[in-house]
């Protein structure tokens, strides 16, 4: 039985997780499930996912997995997705563990406010742009030293980053103002044939 993933094609941490099977050449199952309608809380989801999250992976063998970058690194393992060196893997762990924390919770919320909920900019909290441009701008300090986050080569690190940068205008974000951000996301779409 191939693996099935559960996600919703509007969101970035379930795009991530279809890029890597993708580039991995991982046969799968997409099963749209839209966060929109509910489907992530219908009992039958919750019982694959008791978190009512998407993306959730079905593996081969019928065990589930959740949470994006645990699937990303499950999926990933012996790739060139994760670099070999145990400080550039850390490094890449450290990107994992800033994106979920320092960028996503304000570039997608930001985001899926404006075009999802209908909201102007100005209805925005102010914390959620300021955040926002905040990471950017460490993206760009790092991404003025490296093509990729880690490196000369795209990791995870990168997947997970550019899922949501790609699309922070769409939050109210300017990218023009950050130009090697900006370049990264154009490599990173090119790299994994996301574009």
């Amino acid at each position: 039985m191939a693996m099935r993933i559960y996600g919703d094609s509007i969101s970035g941490n379930c795009l991530k997780v279809k890029w890597v099977a993708e580039r991995l050449g991982l046969a799968f199952d997409w099963i749209e499930t839209s966060v929109l309608t509910g489907e992530t809380r219908t009992p039958a989801f919750l019982a694959l996912n008791p978190a009512g999250q998407v993306p959730l992976v079905i593996l081969d063998d019928g065990r589930p997995l959740s949470q994006s970058n645990a699937i990303m690194l499950h999926l990933a393992e012996g790739s060139s997705l994760i670099p070999g060196d145990p400080y550039a893997r850390a490094k890449m762990l450290e990107w994992l563990f800033w994106e979920q924390y320092s960028h996503e919770p304000y570039i997608a919320v930001a985001r899926f406010q404006m075009l999802y909920l209908g909201k102007p900019p100005e209805e925005l909290e102010p914390k959620l742009t300021e955040r926002g441009g905040q990471a950017l701008a460490r993206l760009e300090t790092q991404l003025q030293q490296s093509p990729f986050l880690v490196g000369e080569n795209v990791t995870l690190a990168d997947v997970a980053l550019v899922a949501y940068t790609r699309v922070a205008h769409e939050g109210g974000f300017d990218l023009a103002l950050f130009p090697a951000v900006k370049a990264w996301v154009g490599r990173t779409e090119v790299a994994l044939g996301i574009v």
